[in-house]
């Protein structure tokens, strides 16, 4: 590990814990209006599918809206019925079923 490593560590760390603590210091001493609280309910729905939505929706930087698409085919699986063994399994069986009928001729030289 050079000598620069560990600084950078601590750096990085301190202005992590800087640029949260004092939000987190003032939540318990500071009463925020309920229309502020009501829109934090929200927040953890948000950054969720933020998260995932580009996940499910783009293969290769380009927009995957298609049933060739096994993430948005075990995304929307898990979306209708919530649960999450029947989305492994439909995008499983999408990708078995993709192996099965779409094999490409190898050409022989």
């Amino acid at each position: 590990m050079t000598r620069e490593k560990p600084s950078l560590i601590i750096g990085m760390m301190l202005a992590a814990f800087l640029a949260r603590y004092p939000t987190l210091a003032l939540v318990g001493r500071v009463r925020l209006p309920e229309r502020v609280l009501r829109g934090l309910r929200f927040v953890p729905v948000a950054l969720f599918f933020a998260i995932i939505a580009p996940e499910l929706l783009i293969r290769n930087n380009v927009p995957a809206l298609t049933f060739a698409n096994a993430y948005l085919i075990g995304g929307l699986v898990a979306w209708r019925w919530g649960n999450l063994l029947a989305a492994i399994f439909a995008g499983m069986g999408r990708f078995m079923l993709w192996r099965a009928f779409y094999r490409p001729r190898l050409k022989v030289a």
